[in-house]
């Protein structure tokens, strides 16, 4: 398993937005959700998201786990200007019970679970 470290946690820390994106029976499904709701847990190595919809994400990952994250920020240094961003790969999946739940359910009571990304590769981007 992957860590988000270095360059790539400061990247995370400071978005304002991450892209999800998943893979079903029609193609790629992007989804979005504020950087603010990403929780980096377990040493770098899980991300947890709130969930309140999420229907065909949720459907997508029960027919095949792969999932990426897209993050971005300007406030972070990239290699040739201000602006840098990081590609997350793993594994995922929305459960509607246990501790990545009672997690996001102390500052989002209104979720119905947590999409739950166990990190397999981190890239930078730009």
């Amino acid at each position: 398993m992957a860590r988000i470290e270095g360059v790539c946690r400061e990247v995370c820390d400071a978005t304002e937005y991450v892209t999800i994106v998943t893979s079903g029976a029609d193609g790629p499904h992007l989804a979005g959700h504020w950087g603010s709701y990403m929780r980096i847990v377990d040493p770098g190595e899980v991300v947890v998201f709130p969930v309140g919809r999420f229907q065909r994400t949720e459907q997508n990952l029960r027919a095949n786990g792969r999932i990426q994250l897209m993050v971005a920020t300007r406030k972070v240094q990239g290699t040739r200007s201000p602006g840098q961003g990081c590609v997350i790969d793993g594994h995922g999946e929305i459960v509607a019970a246990g501790e990545y739940v009672d997690l996001v359910r102390e500052k989002f009571p209104w979720a119905r679970g947590a999409l739950v990304v166990r990190v397999a590769g981190v890239e930078t981007q730009l």
